[in-house]
């Protein structure tokens, strides 16, 4: 049996003084090597669940462990995003007068690792995706695809055991979602990586290995 790098019991999310329930007791397991889609509309929940898996938000119940940490502690919640963690975000988030290189160093200067371990890596990571003719381009000046691929190299930079992809297609054209899903798909494939994609796009859940459907702050059979 795989390892679970996901064991989520019960959790709940509510903002403004608990007035606003967003997640109402969602409960799931990722195991090491899946590709698990958080399908749903806008504002179901889905961000919510993976800014909880990710430990950029606490739950307010529940358990949660991922990748044998526990988010909601301040110094496994580091460890977590340091060593074992990617996210990418359907905005990017890359730092736009940085240049493509500059942008995939960032994660490694959290880790000390060092400079021509982490040269080889950006040199790795942008053969992979076909991003080495535009290494030395400033973010600003690629297209929305190529910051895509950008990020996604960035989130695998300290080679993580987990992706968390929050609406990565969302921004993007059809044909160049469709090379981005491909893209993560692939990853899965060939490096084991388990990732968990909040999307609303069927067509991209149905490719996923399991689709958990996220309504209403909770996870319904799809």
């Amino acid at each position: 049996m795989n390892e679970r790098l996901i064991t989520a019991r019960d959790l709940r999310k509510s903002y403004d003084g608990g007035r606003v329930l967003v997640l109402d007791g969602v409960s799931l397991e990722v195991p090491a090597g899946e590709m698990v889609a958080l399908w749903g509309a806008s504002g179901s929940g889905k961000s919510t669940l993976l800014h909880l898996l990710g430990g950029l938000d606490v739950p307010d119940a529940g358990e949660l462990t991922v990748c044998g940490l526990n988010p909601c502690n301040e110094t496994h919640r580091l460890e977590l995003r340091r060593r074992h963690l990617g996210f990418v975000f359907q905005l990017h988030n890359l730092i736009p007068d940085l240049t493509v290189a500059e942008n995939l160093r960032v994660p490694a200067l959290a880790t000390g690792t060092p400079p021509a371990q982490t040269r080889l890596r950006v040199g790795e990571l942008a053969e992979a995706v076909g991003l080495t003719h535009r290494l030395t381009h400033r973010i600003q000046d690629i297209s929305g695809g190529e910051r895509q691929r950008t990020a996604i190299c960035r989130a695998l930079m300290n080679s993580p055991r987990l992706l968390l992809a929050d609406e990565p297609t969302g921004s993007l054209d059809e044909e160049t979602g469709d090379n981005v899903f491909g893209l993560l798909r692939h990853l899965v494939q060939t490096r084991g990586i388990s990732i968990v994609l909040a999307t609303h796009e069927r067509r991209f859940a149905e490719q996923c290995d399991r689709v958990l459907r996220v309504r209403a702050g909770r996870i319904e059979p799809a």
